[in-house]
């Protein structure tokens, strides 16, 4: 709308020729001056660019929606806008459906706590049939930190599908259609981008599993350098391939520590950083997803895992359908397994807070030492 040609707009002709007359074209060449810049480009009276200026806005302005054409438009399109369910009732619940399509959703938390099983789980439903409520596909696996494990994805299929993975050949094809790279280095990986947009084209992919980002820039720098800073590139190009694919696209994160200067934008959070500092045993509440604010922004979903009085569970901390809310969950033979559908909902600062007791193996980029 913007490339509309003003004299296509039923403007007074008189308006529309001066228009003309001094190459404002299009409503981005009226739209991007001022009204006082248009009175000296055009030689008229501000009430004749007034009018003129609210015209062309009408006329390119897109139209407003309700909230119930909206909705109505999603039943419309649910094929655009569906879900890889979880088979974890209380979290599909909460995702209204499980992993979104078309949208990054980030599993973060620190080194144990399940993330790679998540991500294991969510390969195997994406490659089963659709009569067992999987999405009949193919999957790239991109096993940053090689904790990919196809014993491991076997014994998740036997115990959550005995019916299927005790047929002769089926557990080899489950596992035939999860296709696994394993980049050396974040160069490596930008590489082969380009190969995996063609992929999942060609090979009826229906899921893309990168686990994890953040190890593919720890190391490639040394401290102090700006990771964020490297990942531009990768952010946009991963979103677009969620939107232009319509998959879901699960990436894992780990945690770091957090620095004072970071923690201390709110009287809340200056006063549990002086708390911490008294009790030394309480590091874990200034733990913090790895990879920096404009990754946080390119998520849409962003479920934590954490540990906290000797149980696990799984956070909706940032989603656009769901309120935060945890889930206590154990890792079984089966995989994830939550021990109650109904979530609690968190407020405050708990809602961003992730902990870990009971979980050392932390990542300290450049802040001060958790030991």
């Amino acid at each position: 709308m913007a490339n509309k040609q003003i004299s296509q707009m039923g403007l007074p002709k008189s308006i529309a020729n001066v228009f003309a007359a001094r190459n404002v074209f299009t409503a981005k060449d009226a739209l991007s001056l001022t009204e006082f810049e248009l009175m000296e480009l055009l030689d008229v009276g501000l009430a004749q660019i007034t009018s003129a200026v609210a015209h062309i806005s009408e006329i390119v302005c897109p139209p407003y929606q309700t909230a119930l054409s909206l909705m109505e438009l999603r039943v419309q399109n649910e094929h655009l806008a569906g879900h890889l369910p979880t088979h974890m009732k209380g979290l599909d619940e909460a995702l209204c459906g499980g992993i979104p399509f078309g949208v990054l959703t980030e599993l973060v938390g620190p080194a144990g706590i399940g993330k790679t099983q998540f991500c294991l789980k969510l390969s195997l439903l994406a490659s089963l049939p659709a009569s067992y409520g999987g999405l009949d596909g193919h999957v790239i696996y991109i096993d940053v930190e090689s904790k990919f494990s196809s014993r491991r994805l076997i014994e998740i299929g036997v115990k959550s599908f005995p019916e299927i993975f005790h047929r002769k050949g089926m557990a080899q094809e489950m596992a035939g259609r999860i296709h696994v790279l394993r980049p050396a280095s974040l160069s490596e990986f930008t590489e082969s981008l380009q190969q995996i947009k063609v992929s999942l084209l060609q090979n009826q992919v229906k899921l893309l599993v990168i686990d994890s980002m953040a190890a593919l820039v720890t190391g490639e720098f040394e401290h102090g350098a700006p990771r964020q800073n490297t990942l531009g590139w990768h952010i946009s190009f991963i979103k677009s391939l969620a939107e232009f694919s319509r998959i879901p696209v699960v990436v894992t994160n780990q945690v770091r520590s957090q620095s004072r200067d970071e923690t201390c934008h709110y009287y809340f959070q200056v006063q549990s950083w002086n708390e911490a500092i008294k009790d030394r045993t309480r590091h874990d509440s200034h733990l913090v997803a790895a990879l920096g604010i404009n990754w946080a922004h390119a998520v849409t979903i962003r479920l934590v895992l954490e540990a906290k009085s000797g149980q696990r569970f799984i956070k909706v901390a940032k989603s656009p359908i769901s309120p935060p809310l945890a889930f206590p969950f154990n890792i079984t033979s089966s995989g994830i397994l939550l021990l109650s559908d109904d979530g609690t909902e968190l407020t405050g600062p708990d809602i961003y807070a992730i902990h870990c007791q009971g979980h050392n193996d932390i990542i300290n980029f450049g802040g001060e030492s958790l030991q």
